[in-house]
């Protein structure tokens, strides 16, 4: 047309700026827009809105924006184009206000804006927002297509609000592979493993084939809820369908793994990772840290900077606590003192958290106290909680009440101040200081977290609370507890009943110790595993020091491997020993 000397008009140059965007050709398309000036169309609202979307496409945000804001008349598809390319650009903020401006405009939106608009909520977290853009979809009557539908799973899964994703998946008519990979990683990361691994077997049900990135999520689940058998067996399909090479289901079985208990098991999938990235350093070394393992944790580190892979904030706080929960306090000195120089990670709360810590742990409570004081962080509860923990290690009365009195008006929810500090006060003797807490607590209607214990056998969880005789089979664990009884005492336990506040006689706190959660737990394991096999509990709060003795013990009287996963890290008891060294 051009060679014929027949000149472009306002209708055949949007044409040819939407075939430049199609093929992507960004070089002839300016300079078409040389030509549009030339021949004077440059203020034509058509042609205009057409290069908006070229430039916006080919990712000139700035010459777009230009444009753009020479239009009188600005057609849906031009704003649509500029939000996109904002959203495409991580420019999620702008993309809002823009949407605003559009609105202000009176350009009523289409499908595609809005969806756009859902996932720049999405990446600023922003539900108030994202809450606005789903009632747009359902006040202009537009149905939710699919695409749309999964991007509010995800945005109200990222904003926290579980209902409302959920809610979205169902009313979706037949929901993809995207749609349950959305909703199994809400209920993943939301804690609610059992639901996710429903979920999941329900999709299975369907018909649907999933992908590398559902396993990523039932791995997390099953690291959740430390079901090592579930996690075997997502792991054999994993293997039958080829996914164990990709990078996100390795990390997560990696992190499952070490999780649920058997870290050898996780070091194995860490070696079949092909191209190890910091997130699987990062789970491994940690992974080793929590169960005990310090210097095989710190020997992994420094095989990774052989590596060539530099580490971040998180690897080293799992560096950190490698040497935390090995005693290793010289380590983390020269770690915490020289990150920034050698690493360029600038210590953050966390990584002062775990040096205030290990430094308490060790007895050096001046020294702990004197980072607080000179730290560039406001001490969160973190810190206090670490000092308090440190304070009953050492019967430190008063650092014990500061710690306890500053824990108290950061959460006042949250029982275990009171507990610890009246473990304190009860250790030094001081007994009408204990009186003081329990009346503080029940003032204050403070109620207790009650421990609770869980075991996996044959894919059924068992659960376990203190004096529970609800278990099918609990005559028989009683008396298998009883049946142990002799042997422990002649191993030499004695119930710590200094630990126990009820406010009762000694003998009736000597058995509600004996029947606490985690020994009711490893009392069924012991009868419903095969002789030689490991028992794993999890148990929701610090294991207690009485559980602790006792556990050991058993391990060596019935000659069991017991893994026991508490709030804080692993405990592995084997032939009257703990894998923490009594460091916990």
């Amino acid at each position: 047309m051009h060679s014929l000397g027949v000149k472009c008009n306002e209708f055949a140059f949007p044409s040819v700026f939407k075939a430049c965007t199609l093929t992507n050709d960004f070089r002839l398309g300016k300079q078409v827009h040389g030509t549009v000036v030339v021949t004077g169309f440059e203020n034509d609202e058509f042609v205009l809105n057409s290069m908006v979307v070229l430039y916006a496409k080919c990712g000139e945000i700035a010459d777009s924006t230009r444009i753009f804001d020479a239009i009188p008349r600005r057609t849906v598809v031009s704003w649509n184009a500029l939000l996109n390319c904002y959203v495409q650009r991580d420019s999620f903020g702008e993309a809002v206000e823009l949407f605003q401006d559009m609105i202000v405009s009176q350009t009523q939106p289409n499908e595609f804006t809005l969806s756009t608009m859902i996932n720049a909520c999405t990446g600023l977290e922003d539900g108030r927002q994202g809450r606005k853009i789903h009632g747009y979809l359902i006040k202009l009557g537009y149905d939710l297509d699919l695409f749309s539908a999964n991007a509010l799973v995800d945005m109200y899964a990222k904003v926290g609000t579980l209902k409302d994703s959920v809610s979205v998946f169902n009313g979706i008519a037949k929901a993809d592979i995207v749609s349950w990979n959305a909703v199994i990683a809400v209920y993943s990361q939301d804690g609610q493993g059992e639901e996710a691994l429903k979920l999941y077997l329900e999709m299975q049900s369907q018909g649907i084939k999933p992908d590398a990135f559902v396993y990523s999520s039932l791995f997390n689940a099953c690291a959740s809820l430390s079901a090592y058998e579930q996690a075997k067996q997502v792991h054999v399909q994993v293997l039958k369908l080829g996914f164990i090479i990709d990078i996100f289901a390795g990390n997560s079985l990696v992190n499952s793994y070490a999780k649920c208990g058997s870290i050898d098991d996780a070091e194995r999938a860490f070696r079949e990772i092909p191209e190890r990235s910091i997130v699987s350093w990062s789970a491994m070394i940690g992974g080793m840290a929590q169960h005990g393992h310090g210097r095989l944790a710190l020997q992994m580190f420094n095989e990774m900077l052989k590596e060539g892979v530099a580490p971040n904030h998180i690897t080293l706080v799992s560096v950190l606590c490698a040497c935390n929960h090995a005693g290793l306090v010289t380590d983390a000195k020269r770690y915490f003192s020289s990150m920034e120089e050698l690493f360029s990670v600038q210590p953050m709360e966390e990584h002062y958290a775990c040096m205030i810590d290990i430094l308490g742990r060790a007895g050096k409570l001046d020294e702990a106290m004197e980072l607080v004081n000179t730290m560039p962080y406001e001490a969160n509860a973190a810190v206090w909680g670490a000092l308090l923990g440190a304070a009953r290690i050492h019967k430190n009365v008063d650092l014990g009440s500061k710690a306890a009195e500053m824990l108290i008006n950061l959460e006042p929810e949250k029982s275990g101040t009171h507990i610890l500090l009246a473990n304190i006060y009860a250790s030094a003797g001081m007994w009408d200081g204990v009186a003081k807490i329990r009346k503080v607590m029940k003032d204050s209607n403070v109620k207790k977290e009650p421990g609770m214990s869980w075991m996996e056998i044959k894919d059924k969880v068992h659960t376990f609370i203190v004096g529970d005789r609800s278990h099918p089979r609990g005559k028989e664990i009683y008396a298998k507890l009883e049946e142990l009884s002799e042997p422990l005492r002649k191993a030499g336990y004695v119930p710590m009943v200094e630990t126990d506040l009820h406010d009762v006689e000694e003998r009736e706190k000597a058995k509600l110790l004996y029947h606490h959660s985690e020994k009711l737990a490893v009392a069924f394991g012991l009868i419903a595993t095969p002789p030689g096999a490991p028992i794993r509990v999890k148990k929701n709060l610090r294991i207690c020091l009485d559980c602790h003795t006792a556990i050991k013990l058993v391990s060596k009287i019935a000659s069991r491997e017991i893994i026991v996963r508490d709030i804080n890290r692993f405990h592995h008891f084997r032939d009257g020993l703990c894998s923490c060294g009594d460091y916990w």
